[in-house]
Protein backbone atom coordinates (compact mmCIF):
# COMPACT_ATOMS: atom_id res chain seq x y z
CA UNK A 1 0.00 0.00 0.00
CA UNK A 2 1.29 3.35 -0.89
CA UNK A 3 1.29 5.96 2.02
CA UNK A 4 1.79 9.67 2.54
CA UNK A 5 2.31 11.73 5.35
CA UNK A 6 1.96 15.34 5.76
CA UNK A 7 3.07 17.69 8.74
CA UNK A 8 0.51 20.58 8.53
CA UNK A 9 2.22 23.95 9.66
CA UNK A 10 1.10 27.49 9.21
CA UNK A 11 3.91 28.26 6.72
CA UNK A 12 4.45 25.00 5.33
CA UNK A 13 3.41 21.39 5.06
CA UNK A 14 5.85 18.72 5.00
CA UNK A 15 5.38 15.32 3.20
CA UNK A 16 6.84 11.94 3.38
CA UNK A 17 5.69 8.97 0.78
CA UNK A 18 6.16 5.11 1.77
CA UNK A 19 6.15 3.03 -1.07
CA UNK A 20 6.96 -0.45 -0.14
CA UNK A 21 5.85 -0.72 4.01
CA UNK A 22 9.66 0.07 4.66
CA UNK A 23 11.66 3.19 3.25
CA UNK A 24 10.66 6.65 3.87
CA UNK A 25 11.30 9.16 2.18
CA UNK A 26 11.03 12.96 2.77
CA UNK A 27 9.71 15.04 0.22
CA UNK A 28 9.75 18.56 -1.24
CA UNK A 29 7.77 20.37 1.12
CA UNK A 30 4.78 22.29 0.16
CA UNK A 31 4.75 26.21 0.49
CA UNK A 32 1.53 27.38 1.47
CA UNK A 33 0.31 30.68 0.79
CA UNK A 34 -3.55 30.26 2.08
CA UNK A 35 -4.73 26.46 2.67
CA UNK A 36 -7.05 26.60 -0.46
CA UNK A 37 -4.03 26.74 -2.67
CA UNK A 38 -1.87 23.94 -0.02
CA UNK A 39 -4.91 21.80 -0.42
CA UNK A 40 -4.98 21.78 -4.44
CA UNK A 41 -0.72 20.96 -3.95
CA UNK A 42 -0.95 18.51 -1.66
CA UNK A 43 -4.09 16.68 -3.40
CA UNK A 44 -2.19 17.24 -6.73
CA UNK A 45 0.60 15.53 -4.96
CA UNK A 46 -1.00 12.37 -3.31
CA UNK A 47 -2.89 11.76 -7.13
CA UNK A 48 0.52 11.75 -9.01
CA UNK A 49 2.10 9.15 -6.36
CA UNK A 50 -1.30 7.20 -6.42
CA UNK A 51 -1.20 7.01 -2.44
CA UNK A 52 -3.66 5.24 -1.28
CA UNK A 53 -3.77 6.33 2.59
CA UNK A 54 -2.37 9.55 3.54
CA UNK A 55 -1.61 10.05 7.65
CA UNK A 56 -1.91 13.32 9.04
CA UNK A 57 0.81 14.60 11.96
CA UNK A 58 -2.15 15.58 14.85
CA UNK A 59 -0.80 17.79 18.16
CA UNK A 60 -1.56 16.25 21.51
CA UNK A 61 -0.93 17.78 24.61
CA UNK A 62 0.41 21.59 24.89
CA UNK A 63 -1.90 24.56 25.25
CA UNK A 64 -3.15 25.15 22.15
CA UNK A 65 -3.89 20.89 20.91
CA UNK A 66 -7.42 21.47 20.49
CA UNK A 67 -7.29 24.49 18.41
CA UNK A 68 -4.20 23.11 16.21
CA UNK A 69 -6.51 19.66 15.64
CA UNK A 70 -9.22 21.74 14.88
CA UNK A 71 -7.31 23.64 12.04
CA UNK A 72 -5.25 20.43 11.05
CA UNK A 73 -9.00 18.64 10.56
CA UNK A 74 -10.05 21.66 8.60
CA UNK A 75 -7.65 21.56 6.19
CA UNK A 76 -7.86 17.72 5.59
CA UNK A 77 -11.61 17.95 5.17
CA UNK A 78 -10.16 20.56 2.25
CA UNK A 79 -8.14 18.22 0.31
CA UNK A 80 -11.43 16.05 -0.70
CA UNK A 81 -9.87 12.71 -0.66
CA UNK A 82 -11.00 9.35 -2.04
CA UNK A 83 -8.69 7.91 0.16
CA UNK A 84 -7.98 6.76 3.66
CA UNK A 85 -7.04 8.88 6.44
CA UNK A 86 -5.37 8.62 9.74
CA UNK A 87 -3.77 10.28 12.53
CA UNK A 88 -0.72 9.68 14.50
CA UNK A 89 0.54 12.09 17.30
CA UNK A 90 3.13 14.31 16.15
CA UNK A 91 4.61 15.34 19.62
CA UNK A 92 7.87 16.15 19.21
CA UNK A 93 8.53 15.49 15.45
CA UNK A 94 9.93 19.02 14.46
CA UNK A 95 12.18 18.92 17.57
CA UNK A 96 13.21 15.19 16.96
CA UNK A 97 13.87 15.96 13.06
CA UNK A 98 15.70 19.07 14.12
CA UNK A 99 18.27 16.85 16.09
CA UNK A 100 18.57 14.44 13.38
CA UNK A 101 19.86 16.48 10.73
CA UNK A 102 22.35 19.17 12.87
CA UNK A 103 25.34 19.46 10.79
CA UNK A 104 23.47 17.83 7.72
CA UNK A 105 22.14 21.63 6.25
CA UNK A 106 21.19 24.97 7.76
CA UNK A 107 18.17 24.90 9.86
CA UNK A 108 16.40 27.40 6.68
CA UNK A 109 13.17 27.85 6.18
CA UNK A 110 12.83 25.98 3.00
CA UNK A 111 10.51 22.65 4.10
CA UNK A 112 13.30 20.75 5.22
CA UNK A 113 12.83 20.15 8.94
CA UNK A 114 8.88 20.21 8.00
CA UNK A 115 9.37 17.10 5.38
CA UNK A 116 12.03 15.55 8.20
CA UNK A 117 9.10 15.50 10.51
CA UNK A 118 6.61 14.09 8.12
CA UNK A 119 9.13 11.21 7.67
CA UNK A 120 8.70 10.87 11.48
CA UNK A 121 5.31 10.76 11.78
CA UNK A 122 5.22 8.08 9.03
CA UNK A 123 8.07 5.87 11.09
CA UNK A 124 5.82 5.95 14.17
CA UNK A 125 2.77 5.57 12.24
CA UNK A 126 4.14 1.80 11.14
CA UNK A 127 6.12 0.70 13.82
CA UNK A 128 9.17 1.55 12.60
Amino acid sequence: MKLASIDVGLKRIGVAICLDGKIILPQEAILRKNRNQAARDVKTFLDEWEIEKLIVGLPKGGSAEEEMERRIKHFVALLDLGIEVDYQDEQGSSFEAKELTKGDFRHKRDGRLDSMAAKIILERYLGL
